[in-house]
């Protein structure tokens, strides 16, 4: 919508975090006309090196529903029966969570966070949001950090994240060496994609940490060489996400480890979305997730 997608061309039907109802299953074994689904939104070609390498959510001719290809925004969706993912026990609205909240899942099994460890994820908007609650489930210490008080203090109250940091009213170095007792972080994740902050989290890393990028911008990656060749740090992208992480967000779901509710703060119908879009990108309103519903009766 706002052009700073680096994969995305145009024009271009919106929407690959979704859920829906099977009216047709050809050749979709095991599952049932009527039920509630959500899919992968990643249509992975199953040839190239990507995917022989068991990497499907990086495929060389990735297309991506929504960004690629035309998403669902729209009454019917036909997609590749091998996407499709059971529903069972969930709500649409959960179901349609359960993309957003892999991409995080994914980032924190890219940086194979262990029980333990001080995670720093720098961004709260819903991709840093759905990245501390899964280094939660894998046992992290978790630090946000962001420039927005609301953003933090929703991350201390409904995720329970164990330090919050805002950049605008501190030392943050300082601070994160006080939260790590002088050690930093082992593992940082960005969920912004600003050049700035990517350039600033190389001064966050404890020495030998992993630094994963989830959040993605159209520019040149540049940050200063000796401050990250000193750390011997790991640098490693993440993109998209796999089964095994759609997979835990459901199971992570059901088992009352994520709560969907915190993440849903608006709820339209489709028929309002031309008028509502453009104000669910100003921070000041509160939008975490927003959930159009095609039912206008």
């Amino acid at each position: 919508f706002e052009g700073t997608q680096p994969f995305f061309n145009y024009p271009r039907v919106l929407g690959h975090e979704l859920s829906g109802e099977l009216i047709e299953a050809d050749g979709a074994e095991g599952f049932a006309i009527g039920e509630a689904v959500t899919f992968i939104p990643y249509f992975n070609c199953g040839e190239c090196i990507a995917c022989r390498m068991n990497k499907p959510n990086c495929c060389v001719k990735m297309q991506v529903c929504g960004v690629h290809v035309d998403g669902g925004m729209r009454e019917y969706l036909q997609v590749p029966s091998r996407t499709l993912l059971h529903g069972a026990g969930l709500t649409y609205d959960e179901l349609a969570l359960v993309e957003p909240l892999a991409i995080g899942a994914h980032g924190v099994r890219r940086a194979d966070v262990q029980p333990g460890e001080f995670v720093l994820v720098i961004g709260a908007g819903p991709i840093g949001l759905g990245t501390m609650e899964f280094a939660r489930i894998a046992g992290a210490n978790v630090i946000a950090l962001d420039i927005n008080a609301d953003r933090l203090d929703f991350c201390k109250d409904k995720l329970k994240v164990s330090h919050v940091v805002n950049a605008l009213d501190t030392d943050v170095v300082q601070q994160l060496s006080d939260i790590t007792n002088g050690d930093m972080p082992t593992v940082v994740i960005d969920a912004t994609g600003n050049q700035k902050a990517i350039n600033n989290a190389i001064n966050y890393m404890a020495h030998g940490a992993r630094f994963v990028l989830i959040g993605l911008q159209k520019g040149d990656l540049i940050f200063n060489h000796p401050e990250f060749h000193k750390r011997e740090s790991t640098l490693m992208s993440s993109r998209n996400a796999t089964i095994e992480d759609f997979s835990h967000v459901i199971k992570s779901m059901k088992a009352g480890l994520v709560n969907p509710t915190n993440y849903i703060t608006h709820k339209v119908k489709f028929d309002a979305v031309k008028d509502e879009f453009q104000s669910w990108l100003d921070p000041e309103n509160g939008v975490i997730k927003a959930m159009v519903t095609m039912d206008n009766e």
